[in-house]
């Protein structure tokens, strides 16, 4: 169900996260769910709001998080029809840099899903555990709202 690794080339320590789960529910409902870009301040918990813009050709969303601070992602890749997307943080309060992420849905067989949430980024003014620890909770939470939104 996860995974959290980090790997040394000389001086940069890039870490991986990644966690899954499987819902009951088709992967066309989950994907409705959460294949709007901007849609996830209705079921990540530690996003109460989200703003869209396009500087340029990029699509950035800006999450107004729990304890007011703002974090700014760009939308890097979008594949509807393989139900994911690909993005990375451009600013924000997080202990991390250089940070890219996958959220895809997947046939779970038997009519559930498979939702895959996945991260690799360096830690920023934080230890590899703890910047770990908060991806890998931003992750569980968001799945956790996400289970309980669509199978609710």
């Amino acid at each position: 169900m996860s995974d959290a690794s980090a790997s040394a080339e000389g001086q940069d320590r890039m870490i991986d996260v990644a966690r899954s789960t499987t819902v009951s529910v088709a992967p066309d409902a989950v994907w409705q769910a959460i294949g709007d870009f901007c849609g996830i301040a209705d079921w990540h918990p530690a996003v109460t709001a989200c703003s869209l813009s396009k500087p340029g050709s990029a699509s950035v969303r800006t999450l107004t998080l729990a304890g007011g601070a703002t974090l700014s992602e760009e939308l890097v890749h979008w594949d509807d029809a393989a139900m994911s997307y690909t993005y990375k943080i451009v600013e924000g309060p997080l202990p991390v840099e250089n940070y890219t992420s996958t959220i895809a849905v997947s046939d779970g067989g038997d009519g559930s899903a498979r939702i895959d949430w996945s991260g690799r980024f360096e830690a920023s003014g934080a230890s590899v555990d703890e910047a770990s620890g908060v991806i890998a909770g931003i992750y569980e939470s968001g799945l956790a709202a996400l289970v309980a939104k669509v199978e609710g």
